[in-house]
């Protein structure tokens, strides 16, 4: 079941923050939820990465880890796609010349590649401020040890936006039920103002979930 975009809900309390903006600083009324993780939905070809992308860039001083996807082209043919993790490496996660019993529609999926993924960029380190994913789709799931991480992070106490996918059931249907997430549809209207709505409600949680971690 998809949810709209939303400010205050049933699990969230409002509360002023301070915000960084440019090189000043702001106090900044914000629906703060309990949740910690946040979860951006829409079509495919919305601009979901994008939107995650630049979540990650403007996130400034954060210790950072997670991965986002490209795609593989040839011209104008779209071939695949690759997972780059934060810190620079890359992996081909699905090609339309990959070979095996693992497809998602015309692509093979690299399983391998994303248990390598899961181990290497998703593995739950409290050094981390927060962990982006994009995304917890079809691909990805076809992979145990990528579920076992998101479920790990999922279950923690640390800050996580992820893209995920429309529709799926699994893991994807499981994420999207729980009662401590935020679900955000990313459409071609709001895209734009995503990112810094995003940011907002990081700064407003990153204080208060350090509080509960060291109680």
């Amino acid at each position: 079941m998809r949810r709209p975009l939303r400010s205050a809900g049933p699990d969230s309390t409002v509360k002023s923050v301070r915000i960084l903006v440019g090189n000043e600083h702001r106090d900044q009324a914000v629906a703060t939820p309990v949740g910690h993780v946040l979860l951006l939905s829409g079509r495919p070809g919305v601009g979901k990465t994008t939107v995650i992308r630049r979540v990650a860039a403007s996130l400034t001083g954060w210790r950072l880890a997670g991965f986002y996807t490209e795609e593989i082209r040839e011209g104008r043919a779209r071939q695949g796609f690759r997972a780059i993790t934060l810190d620079g490496s890359e992996r081909i996660m699905a090609h339309f010349d990959v070979r095996g019993p693992h497809r998602v529609g015309k692509y093979g999926v690299e399983v391998p590649a994303i248990d390598e993924l899961a181990d290497s960029a998703l593995g739950l380190n409290p050094a981390i401020d927060c962990y982006i994913v994009d995304e917890i789709g079809r691909m990805e799931c076809l992979s145990q040890r990528f579920i076992a991480a998101i479920q790990e992070l999922l279950n923690s106490r640390t800050l996580v936006v992820a893209t995920i996918a429309q529709r799926g059931g699994g893991l994807i249907a499981e994420a999207k039920q729980r009662k401590d997430i935020e679900l955000w549809e990313v459409t071609r209207a709001n895209r734009d103002e995503l990112p810094g709505r995003a940011l907002t409600w990081l700064q407003a949680l990153r204080g208060s979930l350090r509080t509960r971690r060291g109680s």
